[in-house]
Order: structure tokens, then C-alpha cells, then sequence
């Protein structure tokens, strides 16, 4: 899932060079596990007898619908590629132009990917944004500031969502959807608990060093570690509450990103309503949505390379009935054109380059002078 971008930085970030992220070896590793993943799968479909059933179904797929689903995840990406240029706009001195926020974006979709509960993602692209020429700082507010209106982007459609199908989750999914639920409880905690560290971080470093203290009180660290972990925790708590604070400045283009990012997001949730029309089958839009929201909550709580097994489950569970027996055949389209074809994708759009050395806000006011004459 994309996520971009949602997921806390872990990886040591390193400005300058040319040596990759220490998460390269994450990824090699999730690229195999994935690997087996697909071939159990396979062999479930065998076994379990739905193999036939499985390719009469895909035989029989509406490719148009198919190449909607594509443009989907591609306005998808656009989306996310606008929402890094709101933010950078208004600065005249911001070296990033278009092709770099291409390939920010595009490194938040593979990193985000392809490592557990996509760790490797910020960190990635706060990378990629330093050798653009964004200083370290500069780099960690504006990914930062990012990440938070993504993750409460999640959280405000997931609620628009249920609002109006609350009735229809509680009678078809029973007390399951409590576990749904949860899930948006989860949500709302977390997104409350980043705008406490951003805009309370005295107090938070406090009660997390007095936790550390407890911990070691218990006997469950030991001084050498204390001292480390109390250091990092200090240390990314207010680099993360300046970074934002920073980011966060101009209050019209970060809601202008808030409203930016829910489209983004529903051009994701819409992926399974576009799926279920290329296989012939008949479902609420509204629905749909409701239910990709709930899904993505899911898969990025699981904490594996692209919420394996969760995204299987959760798919399943919430679009079984929708899809009947093309069900297997479905996820694998819905699958290939959420998570496969974007991180192959993302390969070489990761290599893009500005060289024009102009910012955005220059370009932008280049273009308005050329237009008004």
C-alpha cells in the first residue's frame, strides 16, 4: 500500500553520497518474501480445487475496466506528486522542481512497499530530498509535515466513510466490525498522539524519558541502552515537532494538502468498485469506498512488506460476497494494480532529476509573466 509516506522514519538518514539506504536489505528481503508469499498463494489455488475457476474468471475480465483501474492508481500517484508541490510552491528558494517530486513520490511507493509496515519510506525520501538540495532539516519538515496530513487524511475519509454506511458494516459484518472499528480508533490515536509530540514536545520527551527511566528501574534495559534510546527519543521528538512546525507555517497550503490527499486517497479506495466492474459484478460506489478505507487501515496494521496477509484476509472478508467466485481472480488484479505494477513502476521514475536549477515558484511565475502577455 502506499503509502507514502505514512509510516515513521527508522533508517539513519544520510545527506550526502552516493551509497543507498540501509533499508536495501530490507527490501531484498521482503522481494523474496513476497516471492514465497505468491507462491503459496498459488499453490492454495491448486489445492483448494479454485485454480480452474480462478482462470475461467480471469479469462473473462474486462480489460477496459482494467486500464481505468491503472489510471486510477496513476491519478493516484499524480495526487501525491501535487501534494508535495503545494507544499514547496510558495518558496522561492526551494531547489525542487517536478521531476524531484516525481521521484520523491515514487521512492515513498517502493521503500513504503517493499519494507515491514513501510519503515523505509520517509526515510527514503527525506534522502532523495537532501540530494535535490533541501538541507537535512528543510528535508525532515517537509516529509514530516507530509506524513502527518497523510496519516489524518486516512482518518478523515475513513470517518466521512463510515458516517454513512455505519448500518450497513454493523448488518453485514456483525460484531466483526468491531474489529473495524479498532482499527479507526487506532487511527485517531495515532494521529492525535503525533500532533501531541509536534506541538507538546517538552512534555512528551519528558514522559518518554520518565518511561525509559521506568523501564530500567524494571530491570528491563540496561544503563548503555537507557542512555542510547533516551538520547534518540529526545532527539527525534524535536526534530519532528520543528519539522512540522516549519512545514506547517502556512495553514491555507497545508489544508489545501489535506484536501489534495483525500482525493489522492479516494482514487485508491475506488481500485476494488473498478475491479468488481471488470469482472461483470454489481456493487455500491459509496460502498466501495467505505470498504477500501476500512481495508487499507487493516493492511497497514499488519506489520509485514505491503500488509501481507492482511491484505489478503482483509480483501477477502470485505469483498467475498461482493465477488463470489471470481473472488481469487479479483485479488490478484486488485493486488497487481495496487501494490506489483506501482513498485515496478516506481524503479525508474526513482531516477528523475531536475536540472533545471529553477524552483517552482519560480517556474510558476515564469509561466503567469508569459500568459499575461
Amino acid at each position: 500500500m502506499d503509502n507514502t509516506h505514512r509510516t515513521k522514519p527508522k533508517m539513519q538518514v544520510q545527506p550526502k553520497g552516493g551509497s543507498a539506504p540501509e533499508g536495501m536489505g530490507s527490501v531484498r528481503r521482503s522481494a523474496v518474501f513476497l516471492g514465497l508469499v505468491a507462491i503459496a498463494y498459488v499453490l492454495y489455488l491448486v489445492f483448494s480445487g479454485q485454480w480452474v475457476a480462478f482462470w475461467e474468471s480471469l479469462a473473462g475480465v474486462n480489460r477496459s475496466w482494467v486500464i481505468v483501474a491503472l489510471l486510477c492508481y496513476v491519478a493516484y500517484y499524480l495526487l501525491g506528486v501535487v501534494a508535495y508541490a503545494v507544499a514547496v510552491v510558495g518558496d522561492e528558494s526551494s531547489p525542487l522542481g517536478i521531476a524531484d517530486l516525481m521521484s520523491v513520490e515514487a521512492t515513498g511507493v517502493f521503500f513504503s512497499n517493499l519494507t515491514p509496515n513501510g519503515t523505509g519510506g520517509a526515510p527514503a525520501q527525506i534522502l532523495r530530498l537532501t540530494r535535490a538540495g533541501l538541507s537535512v532539516g528543510s528535508a525532515g519538515a517537509l516529509q514530516y509535515t507530509r506524513f502527518i496530513i497523510y496519516e489524518a487524511s486516512e482518518g478523515v475519509f475513513a470517518a466521512l466513510m463510515l458516517i454513512p454506511r455505519l448500518g450497513y458494516f454493523i448488518d453485514t459484518y456483525g460484531n466483526v466490525f468491531l474489529v473495524g472499528a479498532l482499527l479507526f480508533g487506532a487511527k485517531v490515536v495515532e494521529v492525535t498522539s503525533l500532533l501531541l509530540v509536534c506541538l507538546l514536545p517538552r512534555q512528551v520527551s519528558a514522559l518518554g524519558t520518565w518511561g525509559l527511566r521506568l523501564l530500567r528501574r524494571w530491570g528491563l534495559i540496561k544503563d548503555e541502552r537507557y542512555r542510547r534510546w533516551s538520547h534518540t527519543v529526545n532527539e527525534q521528538i524535536y526534530e519532528f515537532s520543528n519539522g512540522f512546525k516549519a512545514g506547517a507555517r502556512n495553514w491555507r497550503l497545508m489544508l489545501l494538502t489535506l484536501v489534495v490527499t483525500l482525493v489522492q486517497l479516494g482514487f485508491q479506495y475506488v481500485l476494488p468498485w473498478v475491479v468488481l466492474k471488470a469482472f461483470g459484478c454489481q456493487a455500491d460506489l459509496l460502498t466501495c469506498l467505505a470498504c477500501g478505507s476500512m481495508l487499507e487501515l487493516l493492511t497497514s496494521a499488519i506489520p509485514l512488506p505491503g500488509g501481507t496477509f492482511g491484505a489478503e484476509g482483509g480483501f477477502a472478508f470485505l469483498f467475498g460476497s461482493m465477488f463470489g467466485a471470481a473472488l481469487p481472480a479479483g485479488y490478484v488484479v486488485w493486488r497487481f494494480v495496487e501494490y506489483v505494477l506501482p513498485v515496478l513502476a516506481a524503479v525508474p521514475l526513482m531516477g528523475l532529476r531536475t536540472r533545471s536549477g529553477l524552483s517552482l515558484n519560480s517556474r510558476i511565475r515564469r509561466w503567469r509573466n508569459r500568459s499575461r502577455r
